[in-house]
């Protein structure tokens, strides 16, 4: 039976995180290593589900890659688990402040600052590509940034609750929904008019309460995936610039990619089908651009391709 990606258990993650976190902070990076092993070993071993939709993502990207070391074989595949693990720290780590600024690259930011500068909020669009939660580290570029990630508590209570855990900084604000609806809405066009950084991942379709026809079909790595409409029509109502954001990490430097995507999305009704198509497939073809870049980063562990259940 198909499975919805928040549907997925959080299965030990969240234990073995605050675990190796605590390793980190006491003892720094080097000894994390020696723990690190054991406690991923456990998680890819038991979770097939997980290990199967690792094998089908590398395999897909393997036949756009000229890499033999890129495969869907159980040996990539461990080391993409590896490559989430060492993620989930440096996410950790940012939020608890270890991660400074001199750990982070730029690319394209002039842009978005100069938006606030001028105190003109933006939305960005983010994916689980890469490590989106060093965006805390985005808002010591500014005294006045302040940043709004959107989360979904039914898959990531748990983690976020890590998260704040170990926060150091009020600069950045997880706005925990269960579904995306007028109040969201309303709350965000607050952040937006105030000058705010708004980031929604735009690569997971709906939770719960938003049923079939609020996603899009687009081609991502050869097959057609389902990518939801909402940050799209969320970018409609909130009539602001819109960027995308990957976050890499690149010879042990995290580079934040800030891309033009739109002055303003903007459709009537009439042509609301046909124009969030073009938003999607214009957001996959990003998404699958920086994918290459660096496919082990990619931690969407759940059959991204499979359609959504009748």
């Amino acid at each position: 039976m198909k499975r919805h990606w928040a549907q997925i258990e959080e299965r030990g993650i969240v234990w073995g995180m605050d675990f190796l976190l605590k390793i980190y902070l006491i003892f720094g990076r080097k000894l994390l290593q020696f723990f690190l092993y054991p406690v991923v070993s456990y998680y890819w071993l038991i979770n097939s589900k997980a290990r199967g939709a690792s094998r089908q993502f590398l395999n897909n990207v393997s036949s756009y890659l000229n890499d033999p070391q890129v495969n869907g074989g159980l040996k990539c595949s461990y080391f993409h688990f590896i490559s989430f693990a060492n993620a989930l720290i440096d996410k950790l780590a940012a939020w608890s402040g270890t991660l400074t600024l001199k750990d982070v690259e730029y690319k394209g930011r002039e842009a978005v600052i100069s938006h606030i500068d001028k105190g003109q909020g933006v939305l960005l669009l983010g994916s689980h590509l890469g490590n989106l939660e060093i965006c805390q580290v985005i808002a010591k570029l500014r005294n006045k940034v302040i940043i709004n990630v959107l989360v979904h508590t039914k898959h990531t209570e748990k983690f976020n609750s890590l998260l704040n855990k170990y926060a150091d900084s009020g600069k950045v604000n997880l706005i925990q929904v269960t579904s995306v609806n007028a109040a969201t809405a309303m709350v965000l066009q607050d952040k937006i008019e105030a000058g705010e950084i708004v980031i929604i991942a735009a690569d997971r379709t709906p939770v719960v309460g938003q049923g079939q026809g609020r996603t899009a079909q687009a081609k991502f790595l050869g097959q057609m995936a389902p990518f939801p409409q909402g940050p799209f029509i969320i970018a409609l109502l909130l009539k602001c610039p819109v960027y995308t954001m990957f976050c890499l990490k690149q010879q042990d430097k995290y580079t934040i990619y800030f891309d033009h995507f739109s002055d303003g999305i903007s459709f009537s009704r009439k042509e609301r089908t046909a124009a969030i198509q073009q938003y999607v497939e214009d957001y996959a073809s990003r998404l699958q651009r920086y994918c290459l870049l660096a496919p082990m980063q990619w931690f969407n562990f759940y059959d991204f391709w499979q359609a959504e259940d009748e």
